[in-house]
């Protein structure tokens, strides 16, 4: 590497080269003695390199190739910084442990054991010794960081001036001689090669001892090429029409397609190594043999693409969703779009830029740029008529991947300006930046092509595994997969888009790094061990709170209630010793986060107080144990069963068997009634009116039998019938029991006013009904013709109170007084 920086450094500066190797040469035994001595970075070799680094961004001539030398020795040394950073913070944090266990310092005036005296003297000592590499490396450690983004900047900033530097312009016809002249000598070029390897015997020779392995390859991959991609689209057709094959038939036909790239791929080996074998070759001709299989590929793939994502046939399982003519059209432009990517591929052995003027370079890829665009400005157009595919479940029709369709419409549309963009800046002389946009928005096309064939991919496996296909796009596992897919592909669009590599490792070695919280660094190994140990302490509690729900507290003699409490006691204790264990075994120290975490918990705890009363409201439900699951309450104006007690709130079934969700504060803080916490037994109270005239005596002896005779009422103590008064419109009685039962109070209730009804039919008891007098003082004006006065309504046999029609009794009918108001009325 040394050698290397020398010989680059010397095309632009020989002193500067000679004094650069001298110096490295001289630091080298010292470099390998300090290693001998000692593993931590030697710091003589790294201020010599960063001094050669910042003379060499100061000197505007250095080449890209000594930047990126430079950029990866520096790079190795910060890592070595990075590593004796974490080194000496263990250290350091255990002799700080050390020190914290001897106890504070004494005040003036107080004696201390010498031995402990002593013992905090030498571990100051070892600490301060310890202190002085960490600083050393941290200093280092930022002064690397900042060479490797200054030279980041300079290498990005000769790259746009690259991008947009203005050349000849290849509508000027003075210009199109120039291309000719490039075009027609690389063909003279080929002749030449070829010429010549024939006039020299031993190639020929050599070709005619190997004419007919030649020509073998030749016709095979003819037959390959010409015949075989056909064969194994019809094959992968077929399959996917088959009726035999029913689950798992896409998945099947995906894989079945491949072959129509293997095929294409040795077909196109087998015709480069034919090429060679002929040995009528030379450096041009074995370049364009080299090339000849990614161009090929360029086209294959982009055919294969095509038939992936506008297939033949009708399907709904493509994600995008267009008619016949238009996927054909699609296949068409795509298959365009992948020649041209190849004719491009060819272009640099071809034609041998680097040796041709820039007006020959300008006329001779402006077609490429101006061909590729108008294909790319079609296929645009064409993806651009996607239309939303519409689902119907249960009777409502929706829109399904509003966020897919509004992608693909905004995608096309900036394809499409950036079709119309790069002829123009080709065509003003900007022939890189022309080239930077038509050529890398094809590769993005066919990247977003592959992440949506393995996304349908995915979902038809999981399509496979769970049996239904209707719903398997909408389930989780294809959208996570999709996220994941989409986040894999940033990575190569940014190379595809002029990122170097560099760049991304950079990104890779910041995120590595971590970040720095308080005394503790974060890495996301220390994230992914925290996972992984927190996912094995979770299994454990829950499969530990399965065993104690289902084979250990069902033997007990515990309440349900109870062994509710403690299953979810033991989840609250196995989750905190999962997450404590975690943060342990990942190497994170809690106690370096305190001052953070005690910043955050005071802004938090105002968010959050209401969440965290809920929760400690949780705890107290499930140790007191106040209310519990099956229990009917009442809850201010909500009325029901608990069916679940969670640690922020309780759900409550109610009797019209809707589920309301109670916070748990307003359990422990507000008013609740638990007409079942200490027994089911409850009173049930039946109102009945009957006509004034009856017997009291009687009517009470009756209603006594009926509720003596149900079978959920209690004996002792014994239900009683109570004369509770004289209403408006009945005398008034009330039945009240006690049930062994209360949660089948409204179904006893039912069942008295049933067997009161049929009783006093038997006895001839009235039950009253509310009467009104009405009269009309003009009914003429009604009919507008004379009326008969309405004859007065029959007086009952005994005086009765005014009646009152919102007097409400248990053996009245709404429904009948009605009736019998409106007859009375007529």
């Amino acid at each position: 590497m040394l050698a290397f920086v020398a010989h680059q450094l010397h095309r632009f500066s020989a002193a500067a080269a000679a004094l650069a190797l001298l110096a490295m040469l001289a630091l080298a035994p010292v470099a390998q003695a300090q290693t001998a001595e000692s593993t931590g970075p030697n710091y003589t070799v790294w201020n010599a390199l960063a001094a050669l680094a910042e003379d060499t961004l100061d000197n505007q001539g250095t080449t890209e190739e000594v930047l990126n030398a430079i950029r990866a020795e520096v790079v190795s040394m910060r890592s070595e910084f990075l590593s004796a950073q974490a080194a000496q913070r263990d250290r350091i944090a255990g002799l700080r442990e050390q020190i914290a266990a001897l106890g504070p310092v004494p005040e003036e005036g107080v004696a201390e054991a010498v031995e402990i005296t002593e013992r905090r003297t030498e571990l100051n000592r070892l600490l301060a010794e310890r202190e002085a590499p960490l600083l050393a490396a941290d200093e280092a450690f930022t002064r690397a960081d900042s060479i490797i983004r200054a030279i980041d900047r300079e290498l990005r900033s000769r790259q746009a001036d690259a991008l947009m530097q203005l050349g000849p312009t290849p509508l000027n016809p003075a210009n199109w001689l120039d291309g000719l002249d490039a075009l027609v000598s690389s063909a003279l070029t080929l002749h030449g090669e070829a010429y010549n390897a024939w006039l020299d015997p031993a190639y020929y020779e050599e070709m005619i001892t190997d004419l007919p392995i030649t020509l073998g390859a030749l016709a095979l991959a003819a037959l390959l090429l010409l015949r075989g991609r056909r064969w194994m689209e019809q094959l992968t057709l077929r399959l996917l029409q088959s009726t035999k094959i029913l689950r798992g038939r896409s998945v099947a036909a995906f894989f079945v397609s491949l072959s129509q790239l293997l095929v294409p791929f040795v077909g196109l080996l087998l015709l480069s190594t034919a090429i060679v074998l002929t040995r009528m070759t030379g450096p041009t001709i074995e370049a364009i043999a080299q090339a000849l299989v990614p161009a090929g590929m360029a086209m294959f793939i982009a055919r294969w693409l095509s038939l992936q994502l506008f297939p033949i046939y009708e399907s709904t399982r493509v994600s995008l969703n267009l008619s016949g003519d238009d996927r054909r059209r699609a296949r068409a432009q795509s298959f365009i779009l992948g020649l041209l990517f190849g004719l491009d591929i060819l272009y640099d052995p071809f034609i041998a830029p680097e040796t041709q003027p820039p007006t020959a370079q300008s006329v001779l890829i402006f077609p490429l740029i101006v061909l590729a665009a108008l294909a790319l400005f079609r296929l645009a157009r064409i993806v651009g008529r996607h239309q939303t595919r519409s689902t119907t479940r249960d009777g409502v029709t929706t829109d399904t991947a509003s966020f897919f369709d509004r992608s693909v419409r905004g995608g096309s549309k900036v394809i499409m300006v950036l079709s119309l963009i790069a002829p123009l800046l080709g065509a003003a002389g900007y022939m890189a930046a022309a080239q930077h946009i038509v050529f890398p928005a094809i590769a993005s096309l066919a990247l977003f092509a592959v992440v949506m064939v393995l996304h349908r991919l995915i979902t038809s496996i999981y399509a496979t595994i769970v049996g239904d296909e209707d719903r398997a796009a909408d389930g989780l596992v294809p959208a996570l997969a999709g996220l994941a897919l989409s986040l894999m592909a940033l990575a190569p669009l940014a190379l595809i888009w002029g990122a170097r590599e560099t760049d991304l490792w950079e990104i890779w070695s910041r995120f590595s790094e971590g970040v720095s919280l308080g005394e503790t660094r974060i890495s996301p190994t220390n994230i992914l061990t925290f996972f992984v140990a927190f996912g094995i302490g979770y299994v454990i509690t829950r499969a530990l709170q399965g065993a104690l729900g289902s084979s250990v507290l069902p033997k007990t003699s515990m309440e349900k209630g109870a062994q509710k409490a403690v299953i979810s006691g033991v989840g609250y204790i196995g989750i905190t010793a999962a997450a404590l264990a975690a943060f342990s075994w990942a190497g994170i120290d809690l106690s370096g986060l305190a001052i953070v975490a005690g910043a955050l918990s005071v802004g938090l705890g105002f968010g959050l107080q209401n969440i965290v009363s809920n929760f400690v409201s949780g705890i107290i439900l499930l140790i007191e144990r106040p209310v519990s699951e099956g229990d009917w309450v009442e809850v201010g104006t909500t009325s029901g069963t608990i069916e679940r007690i969670s640690v922020r709130s309780t759900v409550i079934q109610t009797f019209d068997r809707s589920k309301v969700i109670v916070p748990n504060a307003d359990l422990i803080t507000g008013s609740v009634t638990n007409y079942t916490k200490s027994s089911k037994t409850g009173r049930v109270i039946v109102p009945v009116g009957v006509a004034y005239g009856s017997d009291t005596r009687r009517i009470a002896q009756i209603l006594q039998d009926i509720a003596e005779s149900e079978p959920l009422v209690v004996i002792d103590p014994k239900p009683t019938v109570l004369f509770r008064g004289f209403g408006a419109d009945s005398l008034n009685f009330e039945i009240r029991a006690i049930l062994r039962d209360v949660n089948y109070s409204m179904s006893v209730a039912s069942e008295m006013n049933h067997k009161i009804a049929a009783r006093f039919t038997e006895e001839g008891i009235e039950i009253p009904f509310a009467q009104r007098d009405i009269w009309l003082r003009n009914p003429e004006a009604l009919t507008q013709q004379p009326q008969q006065p309405a004859p007065a309504p029959e007086k009952p046999a005994l005086p009765q109170p005014k009646p009152d029609r919102d007097t409400d009794t248990a053996s009245e009918s709404p429904d009948q007084t009605d009736d019998d108001f409106r007859e009375s009325t007529r």
